[in-house]
């Protein structure tokens, strides 16, 4: 019997519906007090003293990158092996994507190379989690803390922090665990996804949450970054509305990254029933790996640790001895098969506008080794047994 499989379809209730309804319903459907709500939900999630919602993830990597005034000239230092938003938004700063290859066989930066790669013009580190698992956050802020080479600029934050920026782009790893902890508190900023694929959706949207910084209260950071989500306006159209005083002024040259209460509802209920989706996912994951764990062609995705636990975004597997045509053969002979697959990720310096810049993905080789054989199977909190059993069998039959 063929079935048709998707990749990762959101998982959506009534409770979610009647959550946008009630808004729709209110009257009130841009940022209010269901935005606040989410946020003060998030960050006790994350045990963060504040979390701020956005449009995006990517508009969050952003304003922690401008709130730190990094610019041109500027260098931040990430990985090639990730989404191309991480590194794009340090080249809408002006500034230069410093890249750092990820460990052999690994799909996690090499932590030890960074510091060979570290500046007097680097001011930021974007750590990747990948799918679902958490960065060794430990070992990254030690190498910042080592590091001797860093200079601020005058009259800005740098000088107050007086090191390297720390920011996590934790788009896959929202509920996995680090330490015995939620990730959340271990970078400086640490930059979440709601995107319709992710485990939480708000169908767009994410947010980043935070502690104090070096002696910087998270109320001051919030905020600043408050207002350079909402153009610099200290005073939001729901505050205009609920004191009856329209008058505002323009403190900074900002931009227009605030989430909505339609989002933010849906988010709150997501939240709400996180804890069974996140289950689910892990018996989906423990499912796929039972059944695959005895095909030697396949290298198979990290297993939790005691003190880590991922979030199980994604289940990605790697094809001994496969090329990149050999690779796409197969996901072509599974989508004939009604099985919707993905690569996570391209390496950023294959893509042609990185090109132009002068990357090359010769110099990035244990990037390539990961990404040229590899395919992410779908997973999702509502995939059945049957549906994972119907992947596994028709892997197996081509493989």
């Amino acid at each position: 019997m063929s079935m048709n499989i998707p990749f990762s379809p959101p998982d959506l209730t009534e409770n979610e519906i009647q959550s946008v309804i009630d808004v729709l319903k209110s009257g009130w459907i841009t940022t209010g007090e269901k935005t606040k709500e989410f946020e003060t939900l998030l960050a006790s999630y994350c045990n963060t003293k504040k979390a701020l919602c956005l449009s995006s993830a990517t508009a969050g990597l952003f304003l922690c990158l401008k709130y730190f005034g990094i610019e041109k000239g500027d260098e931040v230092i990430t990985t090639p092996f990730t989404y191309v938003a991480t590194s794009n938004v340090i080249l809408h700063c002006g500034a230069k994507p410093v890249f750092v290859d990820v460990k052999k066989d690994s799909f996690f930066i090499d932590i030890d190379a960074i510091q060979k790669k570290i500046t007097s013009r680097t001011k930021a580190i974007i750590t990747v989690d990948y799918g679902g698992w958490p960065v060794d956050y430990d070992r990254v802020r030690e190498v910042i803390s080592n590091n001797k080479k860093f200079k601020p600029k005058k009259g800005t934050i740098q000088e107050k922090v007086n090191r390297i920026l720390f920011v996590s782009d934790a788009a896959h790893s929202f509920g996995a665990i680090y330490n015995n902890q939620r990730v959340g508190a271990f970078a400086d900023f640490t930059v979440f996804s709601f995107h319709a694929v992710k485990n939480l959706t708000t169908a767009e949207g994410g947010a980043i949450v935070f502690n104090d910084i070096c002696g910087i209260k998270a109320n001051e950071i919030y905020r600043d970054l408050s207002l350079l989500s909402l153009h610099g306006q200290n005073k939001s159209a729901f505050e205009k509305f609920a004191t009856s005083k329209w008058r505002y002024d323009i403190e900074k040259i900002g931009y227009k990254f605030n989430m909505t209460d339609i989002q933010a509802a849906i988010g709150i209920t997501q939240l709400n029933r996180y804890s069974d989706m996140l289950n689910k996912r892990h018996n989906i994951f423990n499912n796929y790996i039972e059944r695959l764990k005895n095909l030697d062609i396949l290298s198979l995705p990290y297993l939790d640790q005691n003190d880590m636990i991922g979030s199980k975004h994604l289940f990605p597997v790697r094809i001994k001895g496969y090329t990149e045509e050999k690779r796409d053969q197969l996901i072509d002979s599974l989508k004939e098969r009604g099985i919707a697959t993905n690569v996570h990720f391209i390496p950023i310096p294959m893509f042609s506008a990185y090109k132009k810049l002068g990357y090359d993905i010769k110099n990035y080789p244990f990037s390539y080794l990961q990404y040229k054989n590899l395919i992410t199977l779908p997973i999702f909190s509502t995939m059945k047994k049957e549906q994972i059993d119907y992947v596994c069998n028709n892997l197996k039959k081509i493989l």
